[in-house]
């Protein structure tokens, strides 16, 4: 299994989940989403694989998200328009990411990366 580990390095969450994953032993590629945004192509395929809403990929609590005012407008907004979106920005994204061959883990919660890494 290869697994993808999507952080922004200073993020706490990021920080406890990359603890988690080494604390299991796991084996991963890691990637600054600040460095290395998700493209289009990659968020599309993510979101196929999660089975979530677009919406549910934006980091809600982040600068970037409250300065665009984005609360208000992801709801008139198509699956691409949010997409193109998303890949304009990384800091837009929702972080960590695990991505692996058959599911997308979306922001920390020990209990559902544990079924998930072994």
């Amino acid at each position: 299994m290869s697994l993808l580990f999507i952080e922004y390095p200073k993020c706490t969450t990021c920080k406890r989940a990359k603890a988690f994953l080494d604390a299991k032993g796991v084996e991963y590629k890691d990637r600054n989403i600040k460095e290395e945004n998700p493209t289009f192509d990659e968020l599309k395929e993510w979101v196929e694989k999660s089975g979530l809403d677009t919406k549910r990929f934006f980091n809600t609590s982040g600068i970037v998200y409250r300065e665009l005012g984005l609360k208000d407008e992801l709801d008139d907004m198509s699956d691409d328009e949010r997409l193109k979106l998303l890949s304009s920005n990384g800091m837009l994204v929702k972080r960590p990411l695990l991505i692996g061959d058959d599911f997308v883990l979306l922001g920390f919660k020990e209990s559902q990366w544990e079924g998930k890494v072994k």
